[in-house]
């Protein structure tokens, strides 16, 4: 399990911040190793500055290739043993209407199936 933490700060102009730091709040002196990909391929641009207190300031450029139809994840991870520490998720499109459509439409039906219950339930204990 990583001993690092990343919090985000805001998503803007296409630029992802964040920051990074130890879970028991001790500072860094060295930049931590820090992996941040889109479907398994290095996201590059990717920057560390040092910040206050031994945190250290994570920018991330939203790549082009992410902005497309459906779900997209950037991963950010501890590169030393790959934990997730956190992710930019991303969603847009036609993909994202109709998962949006049937996922509604799988809820009507099981709402519709306790009515059916309760209603029967209410009716055998009256």
């Amino acid at each position: 399990m990583s001993e690092l933490t990343v919090v985000k700060r805001r998503l803007l102009d296409g630029k992802w911040s964040g920051v990074v730091a130890r879970i028991d709040g001790a500072g860094m002196a060295e930049a931590p190793r820090i992996a941040v990909t889109l479907d398994g391929k290095q996201v590059l641009g990717v920057t560390l500055v040092q910040g206050e207190e031994g945190k250290w300031e994570l920018t991330v450029p939203v790549p082009s290739e992410a902005i497309a139809d459906g779900l997209r994840t950037i991963l950010i991870q501890d590169s030393q043993d790959g934990t997730a520490l956190n992710s930019i998720a991303l969603l847009s499109g036609e993909a994202l209407d109709e998962d949006i459509r049937a996922e509604v439409e799988l809820l009507r039906e099981e709402l519709d199936m306790l009515k059916r219950a309760f209603r029967r339930h209410c009716v055998e204990t009256s």
